[in-house]
């Protein structure tokens, strides 16, 4: 989606910055393969990604300890990498949920509000 005034490069980069929370989120009730991710962050709207996008970010997320790794055997094809949250993981995740309400009760406040200045 298109918004007027080129806002399309500014709700992309807000999804890009969330991101690695929504995966995290998705992580936080067991473990998954990057696919599953990709295909969990698609049926929501407005995260539509793609492997290439998901794996730097996986990539990231292991190096700063907030997911570990497993490779496991798969009855359907080669192994598959599964990403756990871990306890660093967890407690970023948790951080951001609490900074994600005010911030969003804030913009709410602030787009609620159009038209009522004057």
């Amino acid at each position: 989606m298109v918004l007027a005034g080129g806002m399309h490069s500014g709700v992309s980069q807000l999804r890009r910055g969330i991101l690695q929370f929504c995966v995290l989120a998705l992580l936080r009730d067991g473990e998954k393969y990057a696919f599953e991710l990709v295909r969990e962050l698609c049926d929501a709207h407005g995260l539509v990604t793609s492997e290439g996008t998901i794996y730097p970010l996986l990539s990231r997320l292991r190096k700063e300890g907030w997911v570990s790794t497993v490779w496991q055997e798969s009855e359907t094809g080669p192994p598959r990498r599964y990403y756990t949250l871990t306890a660093t993981g967890r407690t970023a995740l948790e951080d951001f949920a609490k900074e994600w309400g005010s911030f969003k009760s804030t913009v709410d406040t602030l787009l609620g509000s159009e038209g009522k200045q004057q």
